[in-house]
């Protein structure tokens, strides 16, 4: 039975194969990329935290109120989101305190899944905690991390050289002027590289409310007519070019499904007409969203940005959450995806167009093996996303190990990405890849169809190699 008072204890072997001949070959692999630079190409961290630099306010707000991986978990069990402060802001002291027992008190919620892996990851690593949180230890633990929130080692730049991350995306607005950015890059005491990511969902989605401002706020930032279609992808590609001279790498492209359908120009522009009228119907603007993929293609071949597509998502499933506390807030359900057919337009254009990366993510477990890799494994420009989201825990991890690589080969995967807003989450989700891997290589080391030096290569590889290579940095 638990104890309220339970150590919290870190096995150094932990998610590493149990086989007593293979785990001493991952162990080995493992402390080889333990500690090299965490590469994050896709992320939610707030750029303008890093500027700022501010003390994080307190536990609350830095590792529970931005992780709906957290939140949504302790929701399921009957915690509410109110309590928990989601979509809330920074919160006084008594509330922050009590979302913080919140977690501690319905701490077994988390066992069985990868957050409770990050989770202990941070409180030990991080703050030094050593005990379990529980209803009795809540209160001092909660302390001993807002004393060390307090502390100068603990404030965002100091943490981001502390975990090692040579190079962290963002997510960002097409007509964001990228100020944060900007101060970041040319502030010398920042070592790591941090980078815009150019997300255009909203300027692509015609039947989404407010589009049309959307769409004119976006041709002011680029000074740009919009009123017409032509304007409206000169637009586009100005913003484009501004995020690469911004130190960009990525166009991330997340809709409902993955399906490319070219429309004649003269019908594109008769749809975008019809979508500035507000006479647009649900059928037209997937239609105009469609052809627009195979647009968002041909500007990543001209002017290099790398083009992830992570579709198959029904946002906002619960709408009275979504107007109570926004969007990502952890009611976002994968659903079934289809890629082989829906993409096929887009790759018979520029599949082996030299300049396209077209990075492929998934949270339908069942199409990496039967859909992903066998196109990976052709195409040259299409490289098969690392698990992530619902798919970023040991199990599925696994599955997509030896079902991608097997197809598509390790040269075809993207290398990890964390994809996530909790900051102090980044290094323990790095870990657990990491060690996966290992596992996985040593396993192929065992079973005599690598060597062992092999696998280490491979595996430095898949580590900062390949993630480098793929997203171009």
């Amino acid at each position: 039975m638990a104890t309220e008072n339970a150590p919290l204890t870190l096995h150094p072997d932990r998610l590493l194969p149990a086989d007593p001949g293979v785990r001493p070959v991952a162990r080995r692999l493992y402390a080889a990329v333990r500690d090299l630079p965490i590469v994050s190409p896709h992320g939610h961290v707030d750029p303008r935290v890093l500027l700022d630099d501010e003390p994080f306010a307190d536990p609350a707000s830095l590792l529970i109120q931005p992780d709906h991986y957290v939140t949504r978990l302790l929701h399921a069990g009957g915690v509410s989101l109110d309590a928990l402060g989601v979509g809330a802001g920074p919160l006084p002291e008594d509330r922050a305190r009590a979302a913080w027992r919140l977690l501690c008190e319905n701490w077994q919620l988390l066992r069985g899944t990868p957050v409770r892996f990050w989770f202990e990851t941070e409180l030990a690593e991080i703050f030094g905690v050593t005990r379990r949180p529980s209803a009795a230890t809540a209160d001092a633990l909660y302390d001993q991390v807002a004393a060390a929130l307090a502390e100068p080692g603990h404030r965002p730049r100091a943490l981001l050289e502390r975990f090692g991350i040579s190079f962290l995306a963002t997510t960002d607005d097409p007509a964001d002027d990228l100020a944060a950015h900007a101060a970041l890059a040319a502030d010398p005491a920042v070592t790591t590289r941090v980078a815009p990511t150019f997300r255009p969902d909203r300027y692509l989605e015609p039947a989404a409310p407010g589009w049309a401002d959307a769409v004119k706020r976006l041709g002011a930032m680029a000074d740009t007519d919009t009123g017409h279609y032509a304007g409206y992808l000169a637009a586009l590609e100005n913003r484009r070019r501004y995020f690469v001279a911004h130190g960009a790498v990525s166009a991330d492209h997340g809709h409902a499904d993955a399906v490319v359908a070219p429309l004649d120009p003269a019908e594109a522009a008769r749809l975008y007409g019809r979508a500035l009228a507000g006479q647009i119907t649900a059928a037209e603007a997937t239609a105009f969203r469609r052809h627009m993929m195979l647009e968002m293609a041909r500007m990543s071949c001209e002017d290099g940005l790398v083009m992830t597509v992570h579709p198959g998502i029904h946002r906002n499933h619960h709408p009275p959450t979504l107007a109570r506390y926004g969007p990502d807030t952890g009611h976002d359900i994968p659903v079934a995806v289809e890629y082989t057919r829906a993409l096929q337009p887009l790759l018979e254009r520029y599949g082996t167009h030299p300049d396209l990366h077209l990075v492929l993510f998934t949270v339908d477990p069942d199409v990496l093996g039967r859909e992903i890799a066998p196109l990976a494994g052709f195409y040259p420009s299409v490289y098969a996303g690392a698990p992530w989201w619902f798919l970023d825990n040991p199990t599925a991890i696994r599955a997509f190990q030896g079902a991608v690589t097997e197809i598509a080969g390790l040269s075809r995967l993207s290398g990890f990405i964390d994809d996530t807003r909790a900051f102090c989450s980044i290094p323990a989700r790095h870990d657990m890849s990491r060690r996966l891997d290992a596992g996985f290589l040593a396993r192929l080391v065992a079973e005599h169809r690598l060597d062992e030096d092999e696998a280490h290569d491979s595996l430095a590889g898949l580590v900062a190699g390949q993630p480098r290579k793929v997203f171009k940095l």
